[in-house]
């Protein structure tokens, strides 16, 4: 709103200063500064809040070092984190942008499936929160919207460099070129790096052209179902989901602000995605909302996230990559939610695999996920999120790489 506010003051009233709004770049900063603003004050007041409505977290008996210090530590905290979020992109970025509103709906929808799950958990006294189907459910929801949206809607287009002869080029891109709707993405390590998913259906004959929305929409759902969940299984010790989830999003601003600037793109020779550099100003609100929540979350926490604020993470970071097209990042971005997740598949299949074969379930882990494992062999909870978080700063300059290294 904000944004427009002062649009409006430069252009009719050419005020001194209004037309600073115009820059990606100071909105993105003063997003910081406003969601850093938000968690501090709205945090403090909203964990004396859930203090005082006995809004605990109840603990699992698992025999981890330090797990009964954590009973009754306020929980929902995830609140803190959407609305640190949605203030500052609300009153700063373009609200028209087709992207914004997708990245506004996205983080409504995981946030309202994560707080139906923490209200059942704490005010009915349900342990086991709302039922997995309807989480499936949920996300699945949104993997339908979200990639009918990104496949037909004629707003997200890639910019394509011609010469005048109708050669592609990115020589002389300020001057030829074409904004089409065209549904491709970066695949990394790679010369020419672009893969059309179109293409993946070529080979089926024309029966299929133009039906190869039916592999990208389940490749859609598929990533947000995913992340999200990977996000929720590593939010189990302080700080950790967090400071992961800020780590990877300062990586997909930085990819944000390449794919909508024609310069950089063209530069960097990577896809220049027309109005996804508005996208800049969420993740910089993003990250900033979960530092901010860190100030509360580290260790000793004195609040927990919750499915309100572990689901919606998971989902901001993979619709996110969807639009800025480096779905084919996630499994190197978001590494340390991939092992968290893979741990517990692993798990999980080796002990059934080992009962019906020996009769008695085996373990490969001393628990899962892989945080809780470490916990067992002794190490200290700080000392774990910490090294995962340099495991999680490694993964995404590796991320960043692939701008160059082909």
């Amino acid at each position: 709103m904000l944004y427009y506010l002062f649009r409006y003051l430069h252009d009719h009233f050419h005020l001194p200063g209004t037309g600073v709004f115009q820059y990606t770049t100071f909105r993105a900063g003063l997003a910081v500064v406003i969601s850093l603003l938000i968690a501090q004050t709205f945090g403090h007041r909203l964990i004396r809040l859930l203090q005082k409505k006995q809004v605990g977290e109840s603990i699992r008996d698992l025999g981890l070092q330090g797990q009964n210090e954590k009973k009754g530590t306020p929980t929902m905290g995830g609140l803190i984190i959407i609305l640190a979020i949605l203030v500052p992109v609300i009153l700063l970025a373009r609200l028209r942008n087709i992207y914004i509103i997708l990245m506004i709906l996205s983080t409504v929808w995981l946030g309202l499936i994560g707080f139906l799950d923490d209200y059942i958990k704490v005010f009915r006294k349900n342990k086991e929160g709302l039922s997995g189907r309807f989480k499936v459910l949920g996300q699945v929801g949104l993997g339908i919207t979200v990639g009918w949206v990104l496949f037909y809607s004629n707003e997200i287009t890639v910019r394509e460099y011609l010469l005048p002869n109708g050669q592609y080029s990115a020589i002389e891109a300020t001057k030829f070129f074409k904004d089409v709707h065209l549904m491709i993405t970066t695949v990394p390590f790679m010369k020419n790096n672009e893969l059309n998913y179109g293409d993946l259906f070529a080979t089926a004959g024309s029966l299929f052209n133009g039906l190869y929305g039916l592999l990208y929409i389940p490749i859609v759902i598929f990533l947000i179902t995913a992340v999200s969940n990977g996000a929720n299984i590593t939010d189990g010790l302080d700080g950790l989901a967090a400071g992961t989830s800020a780590i990877i999003g300062i990586t997909l601003a930085i990819f944000a602000f390449v794919s909508g600037n024609a310069l950089l793109a063209d530069y960097l020779d990577v896809m220049f995605i027309p109005d996804s550099g508005e996208l800049v100003i969420f993740c910089t609100a993003f990250v900033g909302a979960c530092i901010g929540f860190l100030w509360y979350n580290s260790y000793p926490a004195q609040v927990f996230m919750g499915d309100t604020g572990s689901l919606a993470l998971g989902g901001i970071i993979a619709v996110l990559a969807l639009i800025v097209r480096k779905e084919l990042l996630i499994p190197i971005l978001c590494g340390v939610f991939l092992i968290e997740n893979l741990s517990v598949m692993v798990q999980v299949g080796y002990f059934k695999y080992t009962r019906k074969k020996y009769g008695e379930g085996r373990r490969l882990l001393r628990m899962s996920p892989l945080h809780h494992h470490y916990q067992k062999l002794g190490y200290h909870e700080s000392k774990i999120v910490s090294r995962f978080w340099i495991v999680g700063i490694l993964l995404a300059v590796i991320t960043l790489v692939t701008l160059k290294l082909r």
